[in-house]
């Protein structure tokens, strides 16, 4: 990314073409990403039941996302004769444009982010949050009760979890004094042990009562970020068991895709978000002055790895019951969460110039 200096010295119109290649590359980046990642939670799965998984298109079927996305796009969309057809169509547009945006301010590696505002975090919680209305606008179009139940469902379940996630993430901005994403990542700096999920600092014993509060913050935005993105064991949204598909059953061809799209694309964000919060960023976990790894294969492997366990879960968890969902986000994450709150605030208020 070029230095503001240079943005700076750029005519409008260059600086607009410039930056709408640099999202667009982004975007096709994301997208080549998503079909990759779609290919391994089906190889993952696949292995986890002792079976191939895609094997046919492509070497070792790795052209499989690919040839699914054409047929996606070549079939006929359509709309049922009931719903309201401007919001149908909509719905699924909006969900992805939402998916995409939250990207903006994430950065991958130092210098690479397409805007590095200081309002960061504020920004990614705002645009997750309106991503929830693709959802909702499309069980309600649809008119029809099972993707009404969903949006329904999906609505109270993120709103839930949305909560917790913002004291969680308030926890790591005491730490830090910003909400500026990049300066979270470099508070972390100095290898594993300056990463907030493992903060371990030996020089003053007394940080050390924050690594169990910590620790655990990072487990609940793990969970919290299943549920988020209505991820296995939290996927009542659009539970086949009782709601056929959910909010999109009534949807084909591309409107489809698109929902299929931005749930992925939504669980890279929050695997990196957690890259970003607890485990340092493009950070090496070993610091020995010297990086022969370059920071965004760092990013790369570690958000790869949280997207990992999201496919383990989601191969040996049971999926839990609605009133077990909203109990847990509820009755455990938010108490708790709220209670590390004010633990790490404290903590800051007091000890503050020795962490």
């Amino acid at each position: 990314m070029l230095a503001n200096v240079v943005w700076s010295d750029l005519s409008p119109l260059i600086w607009f073409a410039l930056k709408f290649a640099q999202s667009l590359t982004f975007v096709l980046a994301l997208a080549l990403l998503v079909a990759a990642l779609v290919l391994a939670d089906r190889k993952i799965w696949a292995a986890v039941q002792m079976r191939r998984g895609p094997n046919v298109v492509g070497a070792f079927g790795l052209l499989q996302t690919i040839a699914d996305a054409l047929k996606f796009f070549f079939k006929e969309i359509v709309v049922p004769a009931g719903s309201d057809k401007f919001l149908f169509i909509l719905a699924p547009v909006l969900g992805l444009i939402m998916a995409f945006m939250a990207w903006a301010v994430v950065p991958v590696a130092p210098g690479w982010v397409i805007s590095d505002i200081n309002i960061g975090v504020l920004y990614v919680l705002a645009i997750s949050s309106l991503g929830v209305y693709g959802i909702i606008i499309g069980g309600w179009a649809s008119n029809s009760k099972y993707p009404f139940m969903g949006a329904l469902r999906s609505a109270a379940q993120m709103v839930s979890y949305e909560v917790s996630i913002g004291f969680i993430i308030l926890t790591v901005i005491f730490l830090t004094g910003s909400m500026n994403l990049t300066e979270i990542v470099d508070a972390q700096a100095g290898g594993l042990f300056n990463w907030h999920m493992f903060f371990l600092d030996f020089k003053n014993p007394i940080n050390l009562v924050l690594f169990p509060i910590m620790f655990y913050m990072g487990v609940l935005f793990f969970i919290s970020a299943l549920a988020e993105t209505n991820r296995p064991p939290f996927d009542l949204p659009e539970a086949e068991s009782e709601l056929v598909a959910g909010y999109q059953v009534e949807y084909s061809s591309t409107p489809f895709l698109m929902f299929f799209f931005a749930e992925y694309v939504n669980i890279m964000l929050l695997s990196g978000m957690m890259t970003i919060l607890f485990l340092g960023g493009w950070h090496a976990p070993i610091d020995i002055g010297v990086q022969f790894i370059p920071p965004f294969l760092w990013f790369f492997l570690k958000t790869a790895f949280l997207f990992f366990m999201f496919a383990m879960v989601k191969a040996i968890v049971p999926r839990y019951r609605y009133d077990q969902l909203m109990r847990l986000g509820w009755k455990v994450f938010l108490p708790t969460s709220l209670a590390a709150v004010v633990i790490v605030s404290s903590w800051v208020v007091f000890f503050g110039d020795k962490v």
